[in-house]
């Protein structure tokens, strides 16, 4: 089985496994999938998120899928909680479909790490 195919059937593993749990049925889009581990990694639970820390939790969720790929490096929780991470090197310029990828590889990683799949 070819690299992509594996990544196409184990994102498509775990997108029916959050439209389950989130998506009352329906697929989440990426953007979803982020804000959801950007809550899983603040820990808070379900609370209601002003629009300013709801582009905080993605950054934050963007920061830990990007990490184990050299990217970020955890640094510190602020005294409310929230983590912070240090960049360690830029990404490089990539094309949309490229970016998709990345992520995608990037939270297929995360949910195995996490025992979801």
């Amino acid at each position: 089985m070819s690299r992509d195919q594996k990544l196409k059937e184990d994102y498509e593993q775990i997108l029916a496994i959050l439209a389950t749990k989130f998506g009352e049925g329906e697929q989440l889009n990426l953007d979803a999938i982020i804000y959801l581990i950007g809550v899983q990694e603040l820990g808070k639970g379900a609370v209601e998120f002003k629009k300013d820390d709801k582009v905080n939790l993605m950054h934050i969720a963007i920061c830990r899928l990007l990490e184990p790929f050299g990217y970020y490096e955890f640094d510190f929780f602020d005294d409310d909680g929230w983590p912070h991470y240090n960049m360690l090197e830029e990404l490089p310029p990539l094309k949309s479909g490229e970016q998709t990828v990345l992520m995608k590889e990037a939270i297929v990683l995360y949910f195995k790490v996490q025992e979801l799949i």
